[in-house]
């Protein structure tokens, strides 16, 4: 018998006050993810009420997702460094009074000010949350279980953000999408002082301002050049100027933390595979599937005349799925183990994409209900191995760094996989010669197959790079200790 299995993190039994914290930090996580999404749908009816013309109306998501992507490594380790929990508070505060401010929005600029900030409060509030969600549960089986949860309500917060924007922009208004984070953020900054024990390093160096500087700006113009590409194309002058100048400042950001004495980030951090190959695999899983989303939405919309509401409606089994992977991933953690879980839902995950590929114009609609429920198993299966792996075998004062390194990796996952997917698919619609419904299910079939090819790969690469006995020796070598104490045998 392995220590998994006699450390099932199923196991596990929670005080009341960690249930407590458990409630606070996944919610936070799961209101974060909500809102990320849940203007989606409603992008149409914004648009006419504020006046944006059509062509502007991807920068109410991408005013999000810019800020939430590019701050979150200076942010993590600003967490870190100043306190987690008074970071958390302050982010939170943030975001209740951005909501509110974009809820009440009388004009295009307000609002996408108002997404900005929501955007910055994002990134102070996931690694301060994830950091003390790690720092308050012992690594191994109990703090396994907790991200399983958390991983749960994440995936479970982005994918009902689609539907609920529907149904509440039917129902009322596409402001209350905004206003109901207003109460939730005021809960959350008043519990958090009362359920939550300050966290930060004992010895706080001088914060890394180059670092910063060239790692933000740099993330930044990644974001930026993907997001845009959607709408100029790959090939324009912003998306290229944008892409080499992001490119040019993370290579003097890696320069730069090579030379000062306290680093924004450690490199030798960045070196163990646990973390650089675990962030990779999340990046990837992310990246695909929410571009699936976006290529599933095409298909019933454009393939199959389903109304917004009813294409949300129809990924209730992806959501219902996903969060039956997110509770039921510690407990197989403990019987296979952390790389194990990780390999396996990747490879789920690319089986059921690729199974997605059979669609057709006429029938189909079981096949997509089974597959993506397969899919958002091993999605969520995915997630929380890879959130294991990457924070593993870290001293508390990198859980910051840690936690903001692998929410960088899901943020550019979320912010590529659909500009990339959709790139596919449309070369995959112009090759038909038409727009009609055969013609977008052979573009939307093209973009699967890739997100298929892409999983797999990632699938392989964990079983080459972070095998527990290759990854073990590595953190033993550079002499952070063992890096994943769930396959620890």
């Amino acid at each position: 018998m392995t220590s998994d299995s006699v450390n099932s993190p199923a196991k596990v039994r929670f005080t009341t006050r960690q249930w407590l914290i458990i409630t606070l930090l996944c919610g936070a996580q799961f209101m974060l993810a909500l809102d990320f999404s849940i203007l989606s749908v409603a992008l149409p009816v914004l648009g006419e009420d504020l006046g944006f013309a059509l062509s502007d109306l991807q920068w109410v998501v991408t005013a999000f997702a810019l800020p939430s992507g590019g701050l979150l490594l200076l942010f993590g380790r600003a967490a870190d460094l100043y306190g987690r929990r008074n970071w958390f508070v302050a982010g939170m505060v943030l975001f209740a009074v951005a909501s509110l401010v974009g809820g009440l929005a009388p004009t295009p600029g307000v609002l996408l000010g108002a997404r900005a900030a929501q955007g910055v409060a994002a990134a102070m509030l996931t690694p301060a949350a994830m950091s003390l969600l790690t720092t308050n549960f012992a690594e191994g089986p109990q703090r396994a279980r907790a991200l399983g949860i958390n991983g749960a309500l994440l995936s479970l917060g982005f994918l009902s953000g689609v539907v609920m924007g529907g149904v509440i922009t039917d129902l009322t208004s596409w402001r209350v999408t905004l206003f109901i984070s207003v109460p939730v953020g005021i809960a959350a900054a008043i519990a958090a002082p009362i359920l939550i024990k300050e966290s930060r390093n004992e010895e706080t160096p001088k914060l890394d301002v180059l670092g910063a500087v060239t790692v933000t700006g740099g993330l930044l113009s990644v974001i930026y050049g993907i997001t845009s590409a959607e709408r100029n194309g790959w090939s324009s002058g912003m998306t290229l100027g944008a892409l080499a100048a992001g490119a040019v400042l993370l290579v003097a950001f890696f320069a730069v933390e090579s030379r000062v004495a306290a680093p924004l980030v450690d490199l030798g951090v960045l070196r163990r595979r646990t973390v650089s190959w675990g962030n990779a695999t999340g990046l990837v899983t992310f990246a695909m599937m929410t571009g699936m989303v976006f290529l599933l939405t095409l298909y019933m919309q454009q393939v199959r005349g389903m109304t917004p509401l009813d294409a949300g409606f129809a990924f209730a089994a992806l959501g219902v799925a996903a969060v039956l992977g997110g509770a039921f991933a510690a407990r197989i953690i403990g019987k296979i183990g952390v790389h194990r879980a990780l390999v396996y839902g990747l490879l789920l995950q690319a089986a059921s994409t690729a199974a997605l590929f059979f669609l057709d114009t006429d029938g189909g609609m079981l096949l997509l209900l089974v597959a993506t429920a397969t899919g958002g198993f091993g999605h969520l299966l995915a997630v929380v191995g890879y959130m294991i792996t990457a924070t593993s075998g870290l001293p508390d004062h990198e859980q910051g760094l840690a936690t903001g390194l692998a929410y960088t990796g899901q943020q550019l996952g979320v912010t590529v996989g659909t500009p990339v997917l959709a790139t596919v698919a449309a070369s995959g619609i112009a090759s038909s010669g038409g727009s009609g419904p055969a013609a977008v299910l052979n573009g939307v079939q093209g973009g699967l197959l890739t997100a298929a090819t892409a999983l797999l790969v990632a699938g392989l690469a964990a079983i080459a790079f972070l095998r527990p006995g290759r990854s073990a020796a590595a953190a033993t070598a550079s002499g952070a200790g063992e890096p994943v104490a769930a396959d620890a045998r």
